[in-house]
C-alpha cells in the first residue's frame, strides 16, 4: 500500500491532462482487492473520526484550520455515494455538506463565486462539496451558457479564490471521479431496473451522454487550468466503488495527519475543578 497516495493521484499542476490515458478500473495503492480494501477502510474510519474531533475541538480554540473535500464527476461517477459512505464516518455536527444544483434566481443576480462562498466550512469543520464553483466552467462551456472570454476570465478567478482559502486556513482536496463511458451506461441501466433507483434517473441523462467528449475536454481544461501546489487535483478511478470510497478516505486521512490537529489545552485550573466536582458529589 502507497504510503503517500497522495503522490500517487495527484495531477501534475500545469501537466496537460489526458483522461482517456488514465484506467477508470485501475486501483493505485490499494492494499488488495475489495476483501482487503473494506478492512483497511474500516481501520481509516476509526482514525479519521478521532482526527475530526481533533480539528472540531482546535477550532473552538481559535484554530482557523478546516477541510474542503471537492467531488466532481461525471453523472453516476459516486459524488453522492462518496458522501454517504465517507463523510458518512464523520460526526456530522463537525461537517457542512453542500450540494451545488442549477442557480437560483437570488444566485444569478451575483458573482459565480458568491453562493460557493456562503457555504464554505468554518474553522474546525469539514465542508463537502457535491459539485462546485467549477460547474461554472464546466455545464457553462458544454452547453454554451456564457462565452468563451467569459469561461476563460473564470479560470483564473477560480484560482485566485482557491489561493485565498489556502492562504485562511483551508485545506482544499479536490477529487475528480473518473469514470469510464461503458460503466456510466450500465449504472444508469440499473438505476431504471431498479424501482428504489428510478427517482435518481431523468430522461435528460440519456441526452447528457451524447457529450460525452465535450465534457471531457471541459474536464481537461479545468484541471489544467485550476491546479497548484495548494489545490491540487486527485484523480479518482471511480469504475470500482469499494476503490472509489478507499481511496478518498485515504486522501482525507493523509492531509488530515498532515494537519495533526491537538485538543485544546485547558484554560481553567483543572485539579481545581475536579476537587469541586467530588465534593459536590
Amino acid at each position: 500500500m502507497a504510503k503517500d497516495l497522495r503522490q500517487r493521484l495527484r495531477l501534475p499542476p500545469g501537466a496537460p491532462v489526458d483522461l482517456a490515458a488514465h484506467d477508470t478500473r485501475a486501483v493505485p495503492g490499494a492494499p488488495g482487492g475489495k476483501r482487503a480494501s473494506l478492512a483497511d477502510l474500516t481501520r481509516v474510519g476509526r482514525r479519521l473520526a478521532e482526527l475530526q474531533e481533533r480539528l472540531w475541538a482546535a477550532g473552538t480554540a481559535g484554530d482557523r484550520r478546516r477541510l474542503l473535500l471537492v467531488l466532481q464527476g461525471m453523472d453516476t461517477s459516486g459524488k453522492g455515494g462518496t458522501v454517504k459512505h465517507v463523510i458518512g464516518q464523520f460526526n456530522p455536527s463537525g461537517c457542512r455538506i453542500k450540494s451545488f444544483k442549477a442557480p437560483t434566481e437570488e444566485e444569478r443576480r451575483h458573482d459565480f463565486l458568491w453562493r460557493v462562498r456562503r457555504a464554505l466550512p468554518e474553522p474546525g469543520e469539514i465542508g463537502i462539496f457535491d459539485r462546485s464553483h467549477y460547474e461554472d466552467v464546466l455545464i457553462a462551456r458544454v452547453r454554451h451558457l456564457a462565452v468563451p472570454a467569459e469561461i476563460g476570465s473564470r479560470y483564473g478567478r477560480i484560482n485566485d479564490f482557491e489561493r485565498s482559502l489556502a492562504e485562511d486556513g483551508v485545506t482544499l482536496v479536490k477529487c475528480f471521479l473518473h469514470l469510464s463511458y461503458e460503466e456510466q451506461g450500465r449504472r444508469l441501466l440499473r438505476r431504471l431496473d431498479r424501482p428504489d433507483k428510478r427517482w435518481k434517473f431523468h430522461p435528460d441523462d440519456i441526452a447528457e451522454r451524447t457529450r460525452w467528449p465535450a465534457y471531457q475536454d471541459a474536464y481537461q481544461r479545468a484541471m489544467e487550468h485550476c491546479a497548484a501546489p495548494y489545490a491540487p487535483w486527485y484523480l479518482i478511478p471511480a469504475d470500482r466503488k469499494w476503490y472509489r470510497n478507499w481511496a478518498v478516505s485515504r486522501l482525507l486521512l493523509e492531509h488530515l495527519e498532515e494537519l495533526d490537529p491537538r485538543y485544546p489545552k485547558a484554560d481553567f485550573d483543572v485539579a481545581e475543578c475536579r476537587e469541586r466536582l467530588l465534593r459536590e458529589t
